[in-house]
């Protein structure tokens, strides 16, 4: 969750390093802080609050050097406060380091540093990595050396960034299961925990795998592994994402800008995948046994996919929280299962957790991913990716429809390659499939009623949203989306599910969202719908049946299409009112408290 940015070469570190946090605060933090290095000297500022804040009250931007490193910490051992934020230093003020991720056998080696006369400052996990190197710097030869033997004896996940006074002319990057990246630039190196940090000045970048580390200078990188210090051969790529497409482009908020990209994500979605998703889907055809695994909004993801391969390939997948599959499923998975793994940084620690088990027992694992090159591509046996391009605001939005689109894409081939459905009608809902751009367009023209909308229950306390069948996920990611970022309690689920409990809770004016398209259970839908009725609920139905209209407060209308491609267009107009409910009562939809982008530890 915490972002790293680090710069080596002829600008002002600090000036780099601030624009390279301001870009990763979509991981979300709680305190920042920059080291730089100049004449020997290391200049550390750092405190609990925002970057905007901190740049002023601290002077980020009149920091001296070069060379630097920095930091936002989500916190997991220690309070947010200025202390515990990183960077963090050793005894002797020559070595600082910060750090993402966890250090799970940090207690023990704080008391062995505690006995050797070692002084600690701060309650983080993160601190022991410094004192663990200057203790072994004092029988190694090398700072190299005695960095890789401290990090051998840790236990957990670590990204690390680290700056030694007595190496003026390099940095040192560590990655072990939470992500970074190298961007490689024209006498100027830089590493960061995520592209765009660095999209301004390169889009050349070197992906580092677990357990492995980098040395940068201004003209020259290294990477070598932790385990043996020998060097890795490494390949150079380049990233298809601009700066602008990394940036606001005069929208209000990043979710706002990726919410009206969706068009264009899905035909990107549709276009990167259409040379390989035959292959992909014979492959995929050999399994009886499918999971599906995945955390969020990638979760409810994998819900529509259950939909899709049953109705259309007739196979049932049983769709489980990463967190969860290691747990529960171990027993069930083997040579003949097949995992697919949804998760849109590649990154998410359950998700890649999970991956890992089925490789270690034998599973073949499909990651359906948005970053290429991340930790969950190098992991699975093959993988296909959603092309939707960076995505800031911390809501999933357009990762979301391109997800679905990917899915959709499989299922239909499975089927074709399966022999399950009708070819006829998988042509017809291929074709179909490559108008969904347009439909979404469509949905988006929905916004100022939505806002309008917005303005009228910007007050309410709870929201339930509901659908059936197919439209069940959408319910829930609709609700998620609300909750994410409105603060509002809203519940999903199925609408079947209603007489069992919830409608105990319906009274006057809550608003009821009726997800219902025309399908095998619209006249399901229908009477759900006429029952929270009659309980004074307000009725927020989003279909394409005018029949709605006459049993809502509020009837968005949709256009015409297949069911099964109702999740990739319905979700649009459930992310908008939640996008304008989120900023009318003051929030920043793009940074919800106490989330972050990408769940990098468990």
């Amino acid at each position: 969750m915490c972002g790293i940015i680090g710069y080596i070469g002829d600008r002002p570190a600090c000036e780099v390093i601030v624009k390279g946090l301001k870009r990763l605060e979509y991981r979300g933090y709680d305190s920042a802080g920059i080291v730089t290095e100049d004449g020997g000297r290391l200049y550390i500022r750092k405190g609990a609050g925002r970057i905007d804040d901190l740049t002023e009250k601290l002077g980020f931007l009149e920091m001296p050097g070069k060379r630097g490193i920095g930091h936002t910490r989500w916190a997991t051992h220690g309070i947010p406060n200025d202390i515990n934020a990183h960077p963090q230093t050793d005894c002797t003020g020559r070595i600082a380091l910060v750090h993402n991720g966890i250090i799970e056998n940090y207690r023990e080696l704080r008391e062995e540093l505690l006995r050797r006369g070692h002084h600690f400052d701060s309650d983080t996990d993160t601190e022991v990595i410094a004192h663990l190197i200057e203790e072994e710097l004092k029988s190694s030869g090398s700072f190299e050396e005695a960095m890789r033997r401290a990090l051998l004896r840790l236990k957990g996940s670590f990204a690390l960034g680290i700056v030694y006074t007595g190496e003026p002319d390099r940095l040192y990057f560590v990655r072990n299961e939470s992500p970074l990246v190298l961007g490689i630039g024209d006498g100027e190196n830089f590493a960061a925990s995520d592209v765009p940090a660095f999209l301004e000045y390169t889009n050349r970048v070197v992906f580092l795998d677990d357990r492995e580390y980098a040395i940068i200078t201004r003209n020259s990188w290294t990477v070598k592994s932790l385990d043996s210090g020998e060097v890795v051969e490494k390949t150079v790529q380049e990233v298809e994402w601009t700066l602008e497409m990394a940036e606001k482009a005069g929208y209000p908020h990043f979710m706002l800008k990726e919410i009206h990209e969706q068009p264009r994500a899905i035909r990107d979605a549709i276009h990167g995948n259409a040379g390989i998703i035959r292959s992909v889907a014979e492959e995929i055809a050999k399994y009886d046994r499918i999971f599906i695994v995945a955390m969020g909004t990638s979760y409810h993801a994998g819900l529509v996919a259950k939909y899709l391969f049953q109705r259309l390939a007739k196979k049932v997948p049983i769709v489980e929280d990463a967190s969860e599959f290691r747990y529960e499923f171990e027993e069930l998975v083997d040579g003949n299962t097949l995992v697919i793994a949804i998760t849109q940084s590649g990154e998410t620690a359950d998700t890649l957790a999970a991956m890992k088990l089925a490789r270690r027992k034998g599973a073949k694992v499909l990651a359906i991913v948005n970053v290429v090159g991340s930790m969950a591509t190098r992991i699975a046996d093959f993988t296909l990716y959603t092309h939707a391009g960076p995505e800031i605001g911390v809501a999933a939005t357009k990762t979301y429809t391109t997800q679905l689109t990917v899915l959709a894409m499989l299922a239909i081939e499975l089927a074709r390659v399966l022999g399950t459905a009708d070819q006829e009608y998988l042509d017809e809902l291929e074709a179909e499939l490559s108008a969904v751009p347009e439909l979404v367009e469509r949905a988006l023209r929905h916004e100022a009623s939505l806002r309008e909308l917005a303005e009228e229950l910007k007050d309410r306390r709870d929201f339930f949203y509901i659908g059936r069948g197919i439209s069940v996920p959408t319910a829930l990611e609709g609700a998620l989306k609300l909750k994410e970022i409105s603060y509002i309690h809203a519940e999903g689920l199925s609408a079947g599910e209603l007489k069992h409990g919830p409608l105990a809770l319906l009274e006057d004016g809550v608003p009821v969202v009726a997800i219902a398209p025309s399908g095998k259970t619209f006249d399901k839908i229908v009477s759900n719908i006429e029952e929270s009725r009659a309980r004074g609920a307000f009725i927020i139905s989003i279909g394409d049946r005018e029949e709605l209209g006459r049993i809502s407060d509020v009837f968005v209308q949709m256009p015409e299409m297949d069911e099964l491609l109702t999740p990739i267009v319905y979700i649009v107009p459930l992310q908008i009112l939640a996008y304008h409910l989120s900023v009318l009562r003051g929030n920043d939809p793009d940074k919800p408290r106490n989330l972050a982008k990408s769940v990098t530890v468990e």
